[in-house]
């Protein structure tokens, strides 16, 4: 499946595959011009031949309570950044509060904090 554009990478167009991480299954949104490879299942790292790093792991803002879905990832592609709803479970209690989230090309993505 494709998302969109690559912002990285000239050619390249993001695809949804599917990884498998300590035993969990997570979408990986990569560039079709990266190419990922893993010896463990655990850390992924670029092969030689990859033009362009960009990545975004399903369950980067997983601490945020927050699990990365298709659409939002297209969002990301078209706009700079969107507003996502975070779970915060601090003291027992259930709270939701909203953030922005931008595009890293380190991390995948940003929370941006007021």
């Amino acid at each position: 499946m494709i998302l969109g554009k690559c912002p990285y990478c000239d050619d390249g167009s993001i695809e949804v595959r599917d990884r498998e991480v300590r035993g969990k299954k997570v979408k990986l949104y990569a560039c079709s011009n990266a190419n990922w490879k893993s010896e463990d299942g655990e850390m992924y790292e670029l092969t030689e031949d990859s033009i362009c790093h960009f990545k975004i792991w399903q369950n980067s803002l997983a601490k945020y309570g927050k699990w990365l879905s298709y659409k939002e990832v297209r969002g990301l592609l078209e706009d700079d950044s969107i507003e996502v709803e975070f779970l915060s479970k601090k003291y027992g209690k259930k709270v939701y509060y909203n953030k922005h989230i931008t595009l890293n090309e380190e991390y995948g993505v940003s929370v941006i904090w007021d």
